[in-house]
C-alpha cells in the first residue's frame, strides 16, 4: 500500500492504495467520486472517463499511482461553481440525449473533450469522436445533437435515424 495525492476538480484528495487499484476505483471507492461509471473494465464502454491533465482517459484502464500528481477532473466537477449545470450538461438536458443516465458521464467528459480540440465539430466528427463510448439507450442521435448544441451550432437541421 502506498499514498496518491492527486488534485481532483480543483481539490487536492490522496489515499492510500495498492499498486494494482484503477484510476477509476480509486476515484470510485477511495474518494467517494461515484459519478466515474464502470461498465466494462476493459475501455470498451467509456462511461468512466474522466481528464488527467486536460487530456480524456478511461480511468478502467489507468493505475491509481499512474495519475499520481496529475489534475483530475470528473463529472462531479462539470458543474458551474453555484452548482447548475454547465453547457454540455444542460445541453444533454435540454435535447434529450440521455434515458437511463449510466453512459451520460461519460459521454459529457468525452464531449467536453472534444469541444476543446474541436469548438464546432460536425455531426460527423462528434459520432466519430463517440466510437469509444456505449450507449445502449438513446441510439447516440439525440447526444449527437446535444454534443453540437452546446458547441453553439442550430441542431434544427439535424437528420433523425
Amino acid at each position: 500500500m502506498f499514498e496518491v495525492s492527486l488534485l481532483v476538480n480543483g481539490v487536492e484528495r490522496s489515499g492510500s492504495v495498492e499498486g494494482r487499484t484503477l484510476l477509476s476505483s480509486f476515484l470510485r471507492d477511495t474518494l467517494d467520486l461515484t459519478g466515474t461509471h464502470v461498465g466494462c473494465d476493459t475501455s470498451q464502454c467509456g462511461a468512466c472517463v474522466v481528464h488527467v491533465n486536460g487530456a480524456a482517459v478511461k480511468a478502467c484502464t489507468m493505475l491509481a499511482a499512474e495519475a499520481a500528481g496529475a489534475e483530475v477532473s470528473t463529472i462531479e466537477g462539470m458543474a458551474a461553481a453555484d452548482g447548475s449545470l454547465n453547457v454540455i450538461q444542460q445541453a444533454f438536458q435540454d435535447h434529450h440525449g440521455l434515458q437511463c443516465g449510466f453512459c451520460t458521464p461519460g459521454m459529457v467528459m468525452s464531449a467536453a473533450a472534444l469541444l476543446k480540440e474541436n469548438p464546432k465539430p460536425s455531426e460527423a466528427e462528434v459520432r466519430d469522436y463517440l466510437e469509444g463510448n456505449i450507449c445502449r439507450c438513446t441510439g447516440y442521435h439525440n447526444i449527437v445533437k446535444a454534443i453540437m448544441a452546446a458547441s453553439g451550432q442550430d441542431v434544427a437541421a439535424v437528420a433523425a435515424e
